[in-house]
């Protein structure tokens, strides 16, 4: 338990605990009325974009084994896959929604061209890895959209995981068949 130091008139030091936020104030020397509220992120200082000499912005989005590296520049808003268009790589149309939602989500449509690499997973974890690296990369290009998209959920990282096979069953939980004979 903390505790405020004083001394009395015998030149002692007199200990009295801390029971409220005021006495901590007075024995720390800092002192805020109820009114007047703390600025946060003014302590924090103002966040920079963090752009390259080519003007893009990079992040790396991640969904079960899908990683994916993206770069946003402004532009048309072509969408580039591993050396492909969007519509010939991701053919679903759920998985192209899924890829422009960060993009819906902040009113930015068409305006900034995608350039990513995709590796690991199948479709669907690679479009929710790119759909993270896009949004990443906008928060990067544009610190004052990240409050949007962190109420979006686009910021959170997908972790769910295929869960491994073990030893002794047939897949990760499942046994072998029984045979009674």
């Amino acid at each position: 338990m903390a505790e405020q130091n004083d001394q009395n008139e015998s030149g002692e030091e007199k200990r009295e605990p801390i029971r409220s936020l005021a006495d901590l104030g007075a024995a720390t020397g800092v002192t805020s009325s109820p009114e007047t509220p703390v600025d946060v992120s003014s302590l924090a200082g103002p966040v920079e974009a963090k752009i390259d000499a080519q003007g893009r912005s990079y992040a790396t989005g991640k969904r079960k084994n899908a990683v994916a590296r993206v770069w946003i520049k402004p532009g048309a808003g072509r969408i580039v896959v591993n050396g492909r268009t969007v519509e010939t790589y991701f053919a679903r149309p759920v998985l192209r929604m899924m890829i422009n939602q960060p993009f819906s989500a902040v009113n930015r449509e068409n305006q900034f061209d995608v350039h990513c690499t995709v590796t690991g997973g199948g479709l669907s974890g690679q479009a929710g890895a790119v759909r993270h690296g896009i949004s990443k990369a906008l928060t990067a290009y544009e610190p004052t959209l990240r409050p949007t998209l962190k109420a979006g959920g686009f910021l959170t990282r997908d972790s769910r995981m295929v869960e491994r096979k073990k030893y002794g069953r047939a897949k990760a939980r499942r046994s072998f068949q029984f045979s009674k004979r």
